[in-house]
């Protein structure tokens, strides 16, 4: 037994044992903060182009169409030169298909007699502009709401009647992560809002 004593207290390989254990905690520890950094980075890049999505809903053409025609004075019997009313006006929410078909509906409280027809040109043009700085983006992913404000007056000659509260929100997107295993995590729901301007045009700042 004596002969085998210097070989039970050798302990040359000790600091490879230990650095064997340590390694892949190491290894998951590193890799971790590369996929947290690239989550971090997906996300700046999403909150960017729902501004830049907000920015070009506002100053382009509008997706529930028949807004930018509609006189309240006119048509809708509210006073020239008075506020239209949150009644006359509650706001519109668009969305659209997996196939990229838009739908608007007249949000509850009132009524949307300027119509809900949703236009594809405004959306895709609305999408296009957001898919320029994030590419996956896709037109279920997009939710465009116009709210009241209170802003504009009924019978406007130079624009729509209302200036409603425009949010473009980009929702139910996961990110795909590398090295956790290749699972998904969900991106929070991106939103931006602005008040509209012109309503018209096909180009944006």
């Amino acid at each position: 037994m004596s002969g085998t004593r210097p070989f039970w207290r050798n302990d040359r390989g000790a600091s490879a044992a230990e650095f064997a254990l340590i390694l892949p905690i190491f290894l998951t520890f590193l890799l971790g903060l590369t996929d947290v950094g690239r989550f971090a980075w997906a996300f700046a890049q999403l909150e960017k182009a729902t501004q830049a999505g907000a920015r070009w809903a506002v100053a382009t053409d509008v997706i529930p169409s028949g807004l930018i025609t509609y006189s309240y004075a006119d048509q809708g019997g509210i006073t020239q030169g008075t506020i239209v009313p949150i009644s006359a006006f509650p706001g519109v929410h668009c969305v659209a298909s997996t196939a990229g078909a838009p739908t608007c509906t007249c949000k509850t409280g009132g009524t949307c007699a300027f119509g809900t027809t949703a236009s594809q040109t405004a959306f895709d043009n609305l999408i296009g502009r957001m898919r320029q700085v994030y590419p996956s983006i896709r037109p279920e992913n997009l939710v465009v709401d116009y709210d009241w404000s209170g802003l504009g007056f009924s019978g406007d000659p130079n624009g729509p009647d209302v200036a409603p509260i425009v949010t473009v929100s980009v929702q139910n997107m996961s990110f795909p992560m590398l090295f956790m295993l290749g699972t998904s995590v969900a991106l929070p729901t991106s939103r931006y809002s602005m008040t509209l301007e012109d309503g018209q045009g096909t180009v944006s700042n």
